[in-house]
Formats: C-alpha cells, structure tokens, sequence
C-alpha cells in the first residue's frame, strides 16, 4: 500500500523495515527515478521534476498493487515510466496553457490585447495610404512588377503573368523595391 507522509510525499507503507515495499526500496526506487526524470525532463519543465518524480512512483504502486506477484524493475522500465510521467505532463500543461499573472518579482504582467489599438490601426492606415502614394510614382513595368510582389506572388510566377522574361522580372522588382524604400524614407517611414 501507498500512503502520504506529513510532508505530502507518497510512501510505501509496511509493517516489516525489510523486504518488497521497506524503506530502503522505496528511497532506491525514488532516487533511480529522479535520476530519470532529470534526465530527460526540459528545463522549462525542471520545477516540475519532483511532481513527475511522484506520478511516476504512483504508477509504479499501482502496477505493484495490481500485480499478483512481486517484479523486478528494470532501469529502463523505471526510464519508460518517467518518459510517459513526463509526455503526460507536457499534454496536460499544452491543454491548459498556463500563464502566470505576475512575473517572478510580484508585479502583476500588463493585460495583453489581441488586436491592435487605435494608435497601431491609424499607423498601419498611414503606412497603407504612404505605399500606395509611392507606387503610384513608380515606371509603369516597376509598378507592376512591385505590386505582385507585395501581393506575394513569387517572381518566377510574376514573370509568367506579365509575359515578360524571369531576370527581367526581378531585376524590375529589385529596382521597384528599392525605389519604394526611397519613397518612404522621404516620408518619414523607416522599415
């Protein structure tokens, strides 16, 4: 049988201090299983080592409980139980996606909106209208050759659509892209 300590630790209980579930095995088991698990566990998960060190042991007793006879533990039956503690506590921390509300210090972490604010909006407008401003002053070929690009059209596709050749194609987005650059810096945006 398993019970908890004062401590809050799972401890094998028994009757006898020698034999299958004494002391003496249960801390040898535990050592070779924190072993493990350090081991094998990230450092983002290290806080949780001795949570997995103690669901690994869980396991461990359960399978003892349910088995009729006694077993011997391999090092790599005992490597195998941590591993699976462990993959079970990243799926469970995954699931819940944990965030803390205050940082190591105390202080309480700002609230983070998902869309932008007002100011990004009006300087994502500007920015918008500062392009198209800039495109329009570009040679017709280059224009056209940027606007695709900014569409995310690759150069070889742009070259196909326009009918003209590839190294033409990119040369004129090349050129286009850096007169745009020019254009924008000259109004004030800085990429």
């Amino acid at each position: 049988m398993v019970q908890q300590s004062q401590t809050g630790r799972l401890e094998p209980e028994s009757d006898s201090p020698t034999g299958p579930g004494s002391g003496a095995d249960y801390a040898e088991l535990r050592d070779e299983l924190a072993r493990a698990v350090r081991r094998l566990c990230p450092r983002w998960l290290a806080s949780r080592a001795e949570d997995l060190v103690q669901v690994a042991l869980l396991r461990i007793f359960e399978l003892r409980q349910r088995s009729e006879q006694e077993r011997e533990l391999s090092s790599f039956y005992l490597k195998r139980v941590a591993y699976s503690a462990m993959v079970d506590e990243i799926r469970r921390l995954e699931r819940r996606r944990e965030s803390p509300l205050e940082t190591d210090d105390g202080e309480p972490l700002p609230l983070a909106s998902e869309s932008p604010g007002p100011e990004k909006l009006q300087e994502g407008r500007e920015m918008g209208e500062g392009i198209r401003d800039c495109l329009g002053t570009l040679l017709r070929p280059r224009q056209l050759a940027v606007t695709l690009y900014l569409e995310d059209v690759s150069v070889v596709e742009a070259a196909r659509l326009l009918g003209w050749e590839l190294k033409h194609t990119r040369n004129l987005v090349y050129r286009g892209l850096g007169d745009l650059r020019r254009c924008l810096q000259g109004k004030g945006f800085h990429p």
